[in-house]
């Protein structure tokens, strides 16, 4: 790549660069200065500097910027432009036999205007609306706690002409007619309706929170919907991008324009062809697939305004010297020939697309002009068709240069070939489905309304508004999202924002799914790809079935929303040619530009051209999003500004000189990206990149005899993991599965502080560490997220505390008395006792009732259910007042009515708390929803210290079970008195792989010493040497080791413990959510097998691999216990006659009298019968199949 010349500063702001003349001599020369220029900053500076710059991205783009600002594109544009795409619904009058001899039949026209949004507000009721305060501001708080969506309401204009078609006479010397159809108007209205309401993100430019001063929570990014109190999120959605041309070879050799639309996609296909038999190796012949229809290549380029066969092929301007492609070319013309005679003719060509066309099964109501403009390559609407033929023949060269081994078909997998779906083209999808529903209903309803003795009402009686709404809401609820092509719903799309705690959250908010058909074979989807580099997070990742399919953004990692502004003018005036509306003027050895796949122009040295836009670029000429690649190669500049490209920040080389005149008010990311400083680099772009991994990789090329000319360099190396894989200390050293482990399941079920607003939020099950701690390294990430330290000793930045939910232990590696074997954990009794660990736990429960005016029109008045407090046969109701509610500080146990509910009629509708729930009464809400619905929550708090069988998880994917809590004065301790607090077993490192956690003790032992060591940062850790030297200092041994003392005798122990401090967490899965025991209790009715639900209260399943073991075991009595005796025991008849069943029935004996007993139907006897035991699930096979005419015999045996 070419260099600029040096910086020329003026007025010390550097902001005005001198652009010489590009010369290929100089570029050593300005590689070396640059170097120079960065050996002379120092590597200590520009660590620091990467350090600010990293910080000020966050500080710009937050962690889910993705989120909001695709959604904020979609409120100000792409909501619009579904509006604008329908275009007008013309609405023709219903046939009416009994009218028929009417002459006026009125036609209507409708037309959908411009759309406003307003904040969001609901309707607070007829008594309000009389004082002025109808609709009332409604806050992400409030949606949240009355069970609300948090909507705005969606305006549109509507405007609707109706009219009368009349034939009147007209100039036949003017118009060719002697009569003209004339539109006779009736009536006509403009006006703004209600169409619905829409979903609004939190914290996007029309929610009330992204302007206030102080946030709700904290923690809370914004970036997710309020569903009827449900925090929802989109996950955003892998697509292959339509914008660009693709080469495949899996079905034949083919090359698609693809669209989202089906008459708007066009394939040329290579395929075989054994009709052409005079030309040897011309079995194969090029053929376009367009609106259904298949036609010879050769036909369609004369019907675009080709004049001659050599026209063609100097358009496609390839193969001249391969026998390969001349005979497919001289191929196609036979085939073209033999399909239709003559085509070169005037206007032959075009008639024989148009019958083709035609003829298809769903044939196009426009003309065959009319189908080229709207259809074939619609990106190049404004083009005329010679333009179009220059596309077609580009891609026919694309074909055949993949087909000769010159081009490489393009990979499903690379991600220069996909693009995102975020919120906004997420939404422009669903909404676009219920949009369509709307105008469907609105046709009908009024064209019930054009009969001549009817008259139009308002329009809002025609546009129900409610089937926006409620399409969304139902979208949002049940996660079944539209297909972007199919006619179908698909899941995976939208998701519950899970709460855990903040780092689950936003973890959440960043995932990105590839939907496939089938998640059993799908290629090398689920394998890293080498475009994934710093834009996706190779780790983070959920193992089972959607390996590799569910991913995470990086931790830099940046999606892009369109870019409206226009470039084709600019690049019109930076050296760019247009594309010639003709097809005989050559364009051999000119580079094709492609701006997001079109062709819309050509420049004569790429080079330059490439270099020019790229400064300008790092001048804010061109927006920062825009990405432009060079393609040497093929001859190509390809642009693209659309949205859903993942970029990334990189710093510029040659630029870096450019630091020392940052002054501290200005230096923020924009800024750096103005001055050129970091440039965001595309997977496409990257391509041309040279990258370093870091600032020593660039210093070190100065000594080197062969250096490596770096354009770009990495702001740090644990950007290319992902949020919850960056935090990770020596991340590393560590198997790449524990690493996963961590990343995707321990860190995110690891017990913190959640949310900051407790008091205003109800949620269904949280957990709340009581003294969450930060850990004592520090990673780099953790820096770049945090936020300055506000110490008037020294300066620096806080790690972002939220992340971490844990506290940091002092942990022994060691074996204690054969307790922590097999992953298991020996905690110290007295630690547990001071409140390590320990945790509160909150399960709210829900009610609703109708208020008064709902069920007065729906229900009887008997059948009304309140809330209220009776004498239940359900449960105990002591702890509730006599509106149904307990009181806060109630002690509730296990079957105790929690809220209580009662009809009119006495029926008793109460929740009752299941087993194992209890908790002391922490909170009682009472309101009301949107929909007419009172409701009560009820919250029950349960303070957890550890107990045997709870989690706890290191943060390097060492999880283990609590296994014995053995007293202070029991342990081990040192010659300082220090007692460990958790014990865990040596056996768990070596076949794990996971020595960053020994790392991380030895690293936390020297900082709480007060080391000066204190990063841990994946990829850049400090070094073996360091650590160790480190400990040395503080008066340790050096690698960790010490000499401890039994606590039970005094004595020393011979061997030498490793103990230091470790960041543990505890996760939620706790014994006392787990465990299940049953004597007898609730049966299935149809099988009488105990029922499968723990909260039921059901059985605890023994399967066939348990039925197994005790067969292997010997214990049949067991196993007939198990299985029958303590399951589904029964008795019935059998007929030993004929061996079927026989029935207890009641029947009369001769002399009248009645008995009752079993008797055989078949043999009319009630001799010979016994009694057997058998499962009930076989009697009632035996009886399902009975009823079938499927009669089972069953032989008996004396035992």
């Amino acid at each position: 790549m070419a260099k600029t010349s040096d910086v020329i500063p003026l007025n010390g702001d550097g902001m005005d660069i001198d652009y010489d003349e590009f010369d290929d001599e100089d570029d050593d020369d300005d590689e070396m200065a640059a170097i120079d220029a960065i050996s002379d900053l120092g590597e200590p500076f520009l660590r620091d500097f990467t350090r600010k710059a990293a910080t000020a991205f966050f500080d710009q783009y937050g962690l889910i910027s993705h989120q909001i600002n695709s959604f904020n594109d979609f409120i100000r544009n792409g909501i619009q432009r579904v509006i604008d795409d329908f275009g007008d619904l013309e609405i023709e009058p219903g046939y009416d036999p009994s009218r028929k001899g009417d002459a006026e039949w009125k036609h209507a026209v409708v037309r959908f205007g411009k759309v406003t949004i307003d904040k969001p507000q609901f309707w607070a009721g007829d008594k309000l609306a009389e004082s002025g305060k109808g609709y009332l501001d409604v806050l992400p708080r409030h949606a949240r706690l009355q069970n609300m969506t948090y909507a705005s309401r969606m305006k549109v204009t509507v405007s609707i002409r109706v009219y009368i078609p009349k034939l009147v006479s007209s100039d036949k010397f003017k118009t060719g007619k002697e009569q003209s159809l004339q539109h006779e108007p009736v009536f006509e209205e403009t006006k703004e309706v209600l169409a619905g309401r829409i979903p609004i993100m939190v914290k996007s430019d029309l929610c009330w929170m992204s302007g206030a001063e102080k946030d709700d929570c904290d923690f809370d990014l914004g970036g997710y919907f309020i569903v009827k109190g449900a925090e929802k999120t989109f996950i955003a959605q892998e697509q292959i991008s339509l914008k660009k041309l693709w080469i495949s070879n899996t079905q034949g050799w083919t090359i698609a324009c693809r669209s989202a639309w089906k008459r708007k996609r066009l394939y040329i296909k290579l395929s075989g062809n054994s009709q052409v038999e005079d030309i040897k190796g011309g079995e194969k012949v090029l053929t376009i697939y367009f609106l259904s229809t298949e036609i010879p290549l050769w036909i369609l380029f004369f019907a675009l305004g080709v004049k001659s066969d050599k026209e063609v092929v100097d358009l496609i301007d390839y193969g001249h010297d391969d026998s390969r492609v001349s005979n497919v070319l001289l191929a196609s013309i036979y085939e073209a020939d033999e399909k239709c005679e003559g085509f070169r003719r005037a206007g032959k060509a075009l008639s024989y697309v148009d019958k083709n066309i035609k003829s298809c099964k769903f044939p196009p109501t426009e003309s065959i002009s009319e189908c080229f403009n709207n259809y074939l390559f619609p990106t190049l609407s404004g083009a005329g068709n010679k333009v179009k033929a220059r596309f077609l023949a580009y891609m026919v060269r694309c074909l055949l240069e993949a087909y000769t081994g010159r081009r490489k078909c393009d990979s499903k997998d690379d991600f220069k070939n996909k693009r995102l779906d975020m919120a906004g083209e997420l939404l422009e999808r669903e909404i676009r489905v219920q949009i369509l529903n709307a105008r469907r209903r609105m046709l009908r309803a009024i064209q019930r309304d054009l009969y001549a003795d009817r008259n139009l009402r308002d329009i809002e009686n025609y546009l129900d508004a409610s089937i926006i709404t409620n399409g969304l809401q139902r979208a949002f609820s049940t996660g079944a999202w539209s297909h972007p092509f199919k006619a179908e719903r698909i899941s995976g799309v939208v998701a519950t924002l899970r709460r855990q705690n903040p780092l689950q959250t936003v973890s959440d908010m960043r995932k990105l799914r590839q939907q496939v058909n089938y998640t059993g074979k799908v290629g090398d989807a689920r394998y890293p790809h080498p475009s994934h580099w710093g834009k996706v997070c190779f780790l983070s990742t959920p193992d089972g079935e959607n390996c590799g399919l569910v991913k995470n953004l990086a931790a830099t990692g940046l999606v892009t929303i369109n870019i409206s502004e226009s470039l084709y003018e600019k690049l019109l005036d930076w050296g760019m040619q247009g594309v010639v509306d003709d097809t005989s003027t050559s364009l051999c050895g000119k580079v094709k530009v492609f701006l997001n796949g079109d062709w819309i122009g050509v420049c004569e040295d790429s080079l330059a051209f490439v270099t020019q836009l790229r400064n300008k670029r790092r001048h804010k000429e061109i927006p920062p999003e825009v990405e432009i690649k060079r393609d040497e190669h093929h001859g190509e500049v390809r642009m693209y500004s659309d949205a859903g490209r993942v970029l990334r920040p990189l710093l510029v080389v040659e630029n870096l000189k450019k630091i020392p005149t940052l002054k501290g008010s200005s230096f923020t990311f924009q800024n750096l990206l103005d001055k050129g400083i970091i440039e965001l680099i595309g997977a496409e772009e990257e391509e041309d990149c040279c990258t370093a991994w870091g600032i020593r990789y660039i210093l070190r090329e100065r000594e080197s005899k062969n250096p490596v000319k770096y354009t770009h360099c990495e702001l740090d190396m644990s950007f290319l993991l992902g949020l919850s894989c960056g935090i990770i200390p020596f991340a590393n050293h560590d198997h790449a599965r524990r690493v996963l482990y961590e990343s995707e399941k321990h860190s995110q079920q690891g017990i913190g502080f959640s949310t900051t607003n407790p008091n205003i939020r109800v949620d269904t099950l949280s957990h709340q560490l009581y003294y969450p701690q930060r850990p004592l390294f520090r990673t780099f990430l953790s820096d770049c997220l945090g936020e300055p330290e506000l110490s008037l000793v020294r300066k620096g930045t806080i790690p972002k505390p939220e992340y971490f939910n844990g506290q940091n232990a002092i942990v022994a590696i060691n074996v204690h008395l054969g307790y922590n074997q097999e992953d298991s954990l020996v905690m110290n009794r007295a630690s547990l006792e001071r409140g390590m660990f320990r945790s509160e736990h909150i399960r709210s429960y829900k009610a609703d009732v109708d208020n008064k005016e709902s069920y007065q029109k729906n229900k009887k008045p008997e059948d009304s259910v309140n809330f209220g407090k009776i004498q239940s046969k359900i449960g105990r109701v002591d702890s509730l007042d006599d509106d149904g509610l307990p009181f806060v500080g109630a002690n509730l146990q296990s079957g105790d009515i929690v809220i209580g509910r009662c009809a009119e009629s006495g029926a008793d509708h109460s929740i009752k708390l299941k087993h194992t729930e209890r908790g002391m009464v922490q909170k009682v809400v009472l309101s009301a929803n949107d929909e007419g619905k009172n409701y009560a929550v009820v919250s029950l708090r349960q303070v957890r210290s550890p107990c045997l069988g709870d989690k706890f998880a290191s943060m390097h994917g060492q999880k283990g079970v609590l296994g014995f809590l053995e007293s202070q004065e029991n342990f081990v301790f040192t010659r300082q008195g220090i007692v460990p607090d958790v014990v865990i077993n040596p056996h768990a490192f070596p076949s794990r792989q996971t020595p960053g956690q020994i790392l991380e003790a030895a690293l936390g032992k020297g900082i709480a010493c007060g080391g000066p060591v204190k990063y841990a940062t994946p990829f850049s850790t400090p070094s073996i040497e360091d650590i160790t030297n480190q400990l040395h200092r503080v008066g340790f041994a050096r690698w960790g080791n010490e000499r401890v003392y039994d606590g039970r005798t005094g004595k020393p122990v011979e061997s030498l413990i490793f103990i230091g401090p470790t960041f543990y967490q505890r996760l939620i899965h706790m014994a006392e959510d787990k465990v299940k025991f049953r004597n007898t209790g609730p049966v299935h009715p149809l099988t009488r097998q105990p029922v499968a639900d723990r909260k039921r209260f059901g059985g605890i399943k023994f399967g066939e691999m348990e039925r197994d073991c005790l067969i292997a075991h010997g214990a049949s009595a067991n196993l007939h216990e198990r299985l029958f005796t303590l399951s589904d025991s029964s008795q019935m008849h059998i007929c030993q006659k004929c061996k079927n069943i026989a029935n207890v029935i009641q029947r009369a004996l001769p002399g009248g009298r009645k008995i009752r007993g079993p008797h055989c139907r078949f043999c009319k006897s009630s001799d010979d019968i016994v009694k057997v035991n058998v499962p009930y699930g076989a009697k009632l096979l035996c009886q399902e199949l009975f009823s079938m005419g499927i009669c089972l015999k069953f032989d008996t045996r004396l035992c």
